[in-house]
């Protein structure tokens, strides 16, 4: 479309490290110089992605990855954990709540971040543990430039967190004060707990495979499981439902739960093979979209023009309304995602897409799933216009709610392994920092439902459905590429978009990062409140003044956002030829590819 763009795709063949932190794509770029593969550095970026920006992702969050290993095969990296053994849907209702919280002790799940990285390491890296984790060891101990918009979540904080969560104040506000950002900021309590993590695994022996589970083991049922235990024990939070609550996590929960590996869900579009997770994330939903936009012909379209933004738009909102009707734990509930990828049920989806906008929510009627349907149109009527921001991206300037987001990571190396990964949770506004660890519980709860009988209901051991969706495209003639982004429910818009562009079109990766995003706000949000907002889209102004005033006139509800504030996406490709090339949003002036 256009030669020019904010920054050069950047191209080698060594090695190529991208994220959502200059910092991280670096730390990941040197696990390759030392002779590390794609799975070291993935670590250890996403190790101190933890460090650089907490109010995004930590330890005790959830992590999704999809992969593909040269002498493996494809994968995914399943480190979402359950609902604990005590979390019923009666214990919640018994609390007076509705819905479950957005932040404290109630909105825990089992953490799962740490055990997923370990797990990689341990099955697909090459690195020593404690080469992997120095990094993270050091700039929590000795410091790192504070992000703006960390100082900023922080200072919004500083008042409450100070009355209602000192162990936070403690470790965000050191002697009271308020960090600044570019100022060097440390977390000694983090530092020494990745440093006793790997003094365990060290006390193992010399065998780096020990090393890694005895790690695992004393994150699980060590020191860091009895920190949490005994800071639950007494511990009555007040949370995001204005009331003081005590958690459900318990010792047993942490000790009963590991990562795993699953084979990815598949769909082919246009020549390429996409690889996401499986219906307890919402990595589907792109792959229905695809599956309706098959019957449509978008290369014939402006790829800016109003014709495209209202076609993907509308098929967007059918693919979500699945998702909220059918998606969930498939260890728990049967989701028909056979039927749901299928070309007759799109070519059946594609025909609903007409000239105006629609302002239905309009799941697909599934024989013998039917019932989940109408119980999704039912709760999406009766919490229309629920106040509060939802299907909103947190890390955006045009935004001010107090929610934590994501951030993305992509690496592949010169032999040809490649990882896609999205960490989140354990932010720091999602719960009291552990007294001792330096780093909060999750809130990925807030993803279930107060009510029996559905895929997403609250359920003990069951995986809340998440939004977290990194993604694995691999070509017929052997091109792979890895891309993702943080950004709740618009993940999987703004990757549609770009890859929509890049495979009909022929933008670059960073080409197709510097044009203007969109996505719809249509469906129920994933965060509480959970609210709808029918027939809303949001759309950077550089698509231009017709397209827009095109939209309104077709029916939609359009926010025009600030120039470039929409997405944070990030991507890499590895050529047959073993050409790599990556690229990074200028969106936020902080996520970079670096590579050779």
């Amino acid at each position: 479309m256009t030669d020019f763009t904010t920054r050069p795709d950047i191209r080698g063949t060594f090695g190529t490290v991208t994220s959502t932190h200059w910092i991280a794509s670096s730390v990941g770029m040197s696990m390759l110089e030392r002779g590390g593969n794609a799975f070291d550095a993935a670590v250890a970026t996403g190790l101190v992605l933890q460090v650089l920006e907490p109010h995004l992702n930590g330890p005790a969050g959830d992590l999704p990855a999809v992969f593909h290993d040269v002498e493996k095969g494809d994968g995914v990296l399943a480190a979402q954990g359950p609902a604990p053994a005590a979390a019923t849907i009666e214990h919640y209702r018994a609390q007076g709540l509705a819905l479950i919280p957005g932040s404290g002790l109630l909105s825990t799940v089992v953490p799962g971040a740490f055990d997923g990285w370990m797990l990689m390491l341990r099955n697909h890296g090459i690195l020593p543990l404690r080469d992997v984790v120095a990094p993270t060891i050091a700039y929590a101990r000795d410091g790192h430039p504070m992000l703006p918009r960390v100082a900023d979540a922080i200072a919004g904080l500083a008042e409450y967190l100070a009355a209602e969560w000192p162990s936070s104040a403690a470790v965000w506000t050191p002697g009271g004060e308020l960090p600044q950002a570019h100022a060097l900021f440390r977390n000694p309590d983090l530092a020494r707990t990745y440093e006793r993590l790997v003094e365990a695994g060290e006390a193992a022996g010399d065998d780096r495979t020990a090393q890694i589970d005895a790690a695992r083991t004393e994150w699980a049922e060590g020191f860091v499981a009895d920190a949490v235990a005994e800071f639950l024990e007494t511990a009555e939070v007040h949370d995001g439902s204005g009331q003081r609550n005590r958690g459900v996590l318990s010792r047993a929960d942490m000790a009963g739960w590991r990562a795993g590996i699953e084979p990815p869900l598949t769909y082919d579009y246009h020549g390429w093979t996409l690889n996401k997770t499986g219906p307890w994330g919402q990595g589907p939903v792109l792959l229905q979209s695809l599956a309706i936009l098959k019957h449509v012909d978008l290369a014939s379209m402006d790829p800016m023009g109003a014709d495209f933004v209202h076609t993907v738009i509308e098929a967007m909102k059918l693919s979500y309304a699945d998702r909220e009707a059918y998606y969930g734990d498939p260890a728990h509930s049967d989701v028909p995602m056979e039927h749901l990828l299928s070309d007759a049920y799109n070519a059946e989806r594609a025909a609903l897409i007409g000239a105006e906008a629609s302002l239905e929510q309009r799941p697909g009627r599934v024989p013998g799933f039917e019932h989940q349907a109408d119980a999704y149109v039912a709760r999406a009527a009766h919490d229309f216009g629920v106040s509060g921001i939802a299907a909103q991206e947190p890390t955006m300037a045009h935004l001010t709610e107090r929610r934590g987001d994501t951030v993305h990571l992509d690496v592949i190396d010169r032999w040809g392994n490649c990882v896609a990964a999205t960490p989140s949770g354990g932010w720091l506004q999602s719960n009291p920092v552990v007294p001792g660890l330096g780093f909060p519980l999750n809130s990925r709860a807030q993803m279930f439902w107060l009510e029996e009988g559905l895929p997403t209901s609250l359920a003990p051991g069951r995986r809340p459905r998440t939004t977290l969706t990194p993604t694995l495209a691999t070509h017929a003639d052997g091109t792979r590429l890895v891309f993702g982004t943080p950004g709740g429910d618009q993940q999987d818009q703004w990757q549609l978009v770009w890859f929509l562009r890049y495979v009909h079109h022929g933008l670059g990766l960073q080409e197709g990062m510097d044009a203007p995003l969109f996505h719809t706000m249509h469906f129920q949000g994933s965060f509480y409140p959970r609210a709808v907002k029918p027939g809303e889209m949001m759309i950077e102004p550089g698509v231009g003044e017709a397209c827009i005033a095109s939209l309104r006139a077709r029916g939609h509800r359009v926010t025009e956002a600030g120039p470039w504030t929409v997405g944070r996406l990030t991507a890499a490709r590895r050529a047959p030829d073993g050409g790599l090339t990556a690229a990074a949003t200028p969106r936020l002036m902080q996520a970079y590819a670096v590579g050779r």
